[in-house]
């Protein structure tokens, strides 16, 4: 790593946006060949700051200094001429084009487009820094890692020795984050300078050289990694001592709520997605589904929730039969789902936080009476959650599409909960969130076992269903390939076992 010389100065960084001050008089360098993190819970600025140096933002004070030049950045397009490149966390590709047609996008202005050049070039990048991308490949071919890689070499094609990564292991495997990591380290050994933003401390520890922390819009830390531990970064980051929930004692279920009998179910492909799944929870247990995505798990919830078709098998749920019956017949029965995408199929990001909490009770007392919306008790109800649940708004009227991720989060899991559920699904609720805001969640699914409700924990953080199952199952290519008591569980046995590989399982 070359530290002789600044790549980026970012000094006296402010931003407001209405009611929030985002960025506060920031500070951050940025060595040539160095990876620096960006750290910080959920709403710390961390986005922002970044959005401001790619251009997406411009900032209300402060200046921007690229190898000792001060720069102005008023476009994404303006950016990428100075060699800033961007990977955002949802990734910005057309899945029926090829890698190379879509690493040319929108760059040519010329009518004949020559596509064999690009992918010559594009083949020299992925070599040079270990990318293994088929030019030619389509990208709905390609896993989310393999489209990520793409993303890069979009960013390399572009000329930028600037690599600005939001969070990019949330949607990656314990494999390719790993894979990751050493690409990120091989590129800045190359002279790449990178920025990684993130609040997952183990990858931090494992890929940067300092690491910059942000809390409450305002820098509070700049440390070497390598003079630094995890527990300190976590103390730093939410600005205490961090007490993590786990799961104490054996449990002691009692009747199943939620049975699976040899259930069977398409994908969106009209592939076979579930391949006759045998599950049971029991009350007052959290059952774990531990699997490498892409294994059944959306299936499985999707039709446990009633949003996809079972062609063979039966569901009983709180022991009365629920296969294919309608999600409003479920909820009924007692359901509470927590899905993975927690923008649109959670909430309605355009409708006020209130309007998010009572959408599933919005036409029962007391929240209705006949045709009419009981204002008063529906903001008494929605005061009181965004209290007990910790939920950062400027108000109840607030559009919660404008929340972090981390409160959007807590209003689902605060609607779902106070719904008092026989039965709660929860598909990667943790997913994206930072180390508070996780281990809040934690503390409400033990609070839910122990109110006797029958929890599925989907994950594929095997650290966290280690620490907050009783049971866990692993699903593997839609089948389930071993259930066991969580004293049984390691992180290698489970791998295997995600991995396919029976052995394991005997």
């Amino acid at each position: 790593m070359a530290e002789n010389m600044q790549h980026l100065e970012m000094l006296g960084i402010t931003k407001r946006f209405p009611g929030v001050l985002s960025n506060n008089n920031i500070n951050i360098q940025l060595g040539t060949g160095e990876v620096l993190a960006i750290l910080g819970e959920n709403g710390a600025g961390k986005t922002t700051l970044m959005n401001i140096l790619y251009g997406l933002y411009q900032p209300d004070a402060g200046e921007i200094l690229l190898k000792g030049k001060s720069v102005k950045i008023n476009s994404p397009r303006e950016a990428i001429a100075l060699g800033v490149g961007m990977v955002h966390q949802h990734f910005m590709l057309v899945p029926n084009l090829t890698v190379t047609e879509n690493v040319i996008l929108g760059l040519s202005r010329k009518i004949l487009v020559d596509l064999k050049t690009a992918a010559i070039r594009i083949k020299e990048i992925s070599d040079s820094y270990g990318l293994a991308i088929n030019p030619d490949a389509y990208i709905w071919q390609l896993s989310v890692g393999e489209q990520q890689r793409v993303e890069i070499i979009k960013a390399l094609y572009r000329g930028a020795n600037l690599l600005i990564l939001d969070e990019p292991t949330a949607v990656l495997t314990p494999q390719e984050s790993k894979e990751l990591i050493l690409l990120l380290k091989n590129m800045a050994a190359q002279g790449n300078s990178i920025i990684v933003i993130s609040h997952k401390l183990n990858e931090v520890m494992a890929v940067s050289d300092r690491v910059t922390v942000l809390r409450d819009g305002e820098v509070c830390a700049d440390v070497k990694t390598r003079e630094t531990s995890s527990e300190a970064l976590a103390r730093l980051m939410v600005g205490r001592e961090m007490t993590r929930h786990k799961r104490e004692g054996k449990s002691s279920p009692g009747k199943p709520v939620l049975e699976l009998q040899e259930v069977f179910a398409k994908g969106d492909k009209g592939t076979e997605a579930l391949s006759g799944i045998t599950l049971e929870i029991r009350e007052g247990e959290i059952l774990g589904i531990a699997g490498v995505s892409g294994n059944g798990q959306k299936e499985l919830a999707e039709v446990i929730s009633g949003l996809r078709k079972v062609t063979k098998g039966k569901l009983c749920l709180n022991g009365k039969e629920s296969t294919n019956h309608p999600p409003i017949d479920l909820i009924k029965m007692g359901l509470g789902y927590i899905p993975e995408d927690r923008m649109h199929v959670g909430t309605i990001p355009s409708f006020s936080i209130w309007e998010n909490f009572i959408l599933k009770d919005h036409h029962k007392s007391p929240f209705a009476k006949g045709t009419f919306l009981q204002n008063r008790w529906i903001r008494s109800h929605s005061s009181s959650l965004v209290e007990k649940y910790g939920i950062k708004t400027p108000n109840l009227e607030t559009p919660t599409g404008r929340l972090s991720g981390g409160n959007i989060q807590k209003i689902v899991l605060a609607r779902e909960i106070n719904r008092n559920p026989k039965t709660l699904v929860a598909a990667y609720p943790t997913r994206g969130l930072d180390i508070g805001a996780t281990d809040y969640i934690h503390s409400k699914l033990l609070e839910a076992r122990s109110n006797g409700i029958g929890v599925m924990l989907i994950s594929e953080d095997l650290e966290e269903l280690i620490n907050i199952c009783d049971r866990i199952a692993v699903l593997y290519d839609g089948r389930i390939m071993k259930v066991m008591p969580v004293e049984e569980a390691d992180e290698s046995t489970l791998g295997l076992l995600m991995a396919g590989l029976s052995e394991a399982a005997s």
